[in-house]
């Protein structure tokens, strides 16, 4: 069998070609970077965003279903127009919104069906690290909790993109160990790149690259941290994310979620609503 270095030059080699050039990006982030472009504009006007996002249809049905949802409508007053959703939300929802669309049509390509269960059980738990993301940010009051949930929403981008660009490559074809193992080692560098060539602020970057390396603190006071703490509370550990973590590593990050056990359980109804208003 292939080292591992040996295994994986061919496909690292071809994403480094398109990350330094023009991505290779699934054609269903299309509607992603079209609004990312729209947004970078300073001067972008409420109705240019309502001009671009209503052309997909399916951004604008999470768009209406989280503007109406209890998280970003107390007060119970529903609204079918697009321009108050922009309005009631704000452009980072909106971006965060477009997304979780391309992700979540990425999952649904089928050049992730070799690896379904992984790419499912990886989206699964990015919807619950970033509603948990959102609900410390509130709590911690330090971090904006719609950046909290857009970092979460995309820790994982690099998984999705290596899932999908591997389906090219025959040696990882009825080879999960070798997926596994690419996944480990390669999503959070091939996932700042693709964030930041996506536009995302460095801030998020950073903690999507970092976010395997990251040291517990006190308080929580940075996007980084915020991560942390979400993905440990997220729990239920993924196959590639197992291989990353020892024993020591482990038996700390449970320590750290008994500090905000309480928070996640008080929480609960929030994050399962965040996660509906999100998903397919």
């Amino acid at each position: 069998m292939a080292s591992g270095s040996t295994l994986h030059f061919h496909i690292l080699e071809d994403i480094a070609r398109d990350l330094s050039g023009d991505v290779n990006f699934p054609t269903c982030l299309d509607a992603a970077l079209l609004v990312r472009n729209a947004l970078k504009d300073p001067l972008a006007s409420t109705d240019q965003v309502v001009q671009v996002i209503s052309v997909e249809p399916l951004i604008c049905s999470k768009l209406l279903r989280l503007a109406n949802s209890v998280s970003y409508n107390p007060a119970g007053e529903p609204t079918s127009s697009l321009k108050n959703v922009v309005r009631r939300l704000g452009f980072d929802i909106v971006r965060t919104t477009s997304l979780a669309v391309a992700m979540d049509q990425m999952l649904k390509s089928k050049n992730l069906a070799a690896y379904d269960q992984i790419a499912r059980q990886t989206w699964e738990h990015s919807l619950r690290v970033a509603a948990i993301a959102r609900v410390l940010a509130v709590h911690l009051g330090r971090i904006q909790p719609e950046t909290a949930m857009l970092t979460g929403l995309v820790h994982n981008i690099g998984i999705f993109y290596l899932l999908f660009r591997a389906a090219e490559y025959p040696e990882y074809r009825n080879n999960e160990p070798a997926m596994i193992e690419l996944l480990a080692g390669w999503h959070e560098g091939i996932g700042e790149s693709l964030l930041h060539i996506l536009g995302l602020p460095a801030a998020i970057t950073d903690a999507v690259r970092d976010q395997s390396h990251l040291s517990p603190v006190e308080t929580p006071s940075t996007i980084s941290d915020v991560l942390y703490f979400a993905i440990a509370l997220a729990g239920n550990g993924l196959p590639w994310q197992s291989s990353t973590l020892d024993a020591e590593e482990v038996a700390r990050r449970e320590a750290d979620c008994m500090r905000y056990a309480d928070l996640l359980k008080t929480a609960e109804d929030d994050i399962a609503e965040l996660r509906a208003a999100l998903s397919a």
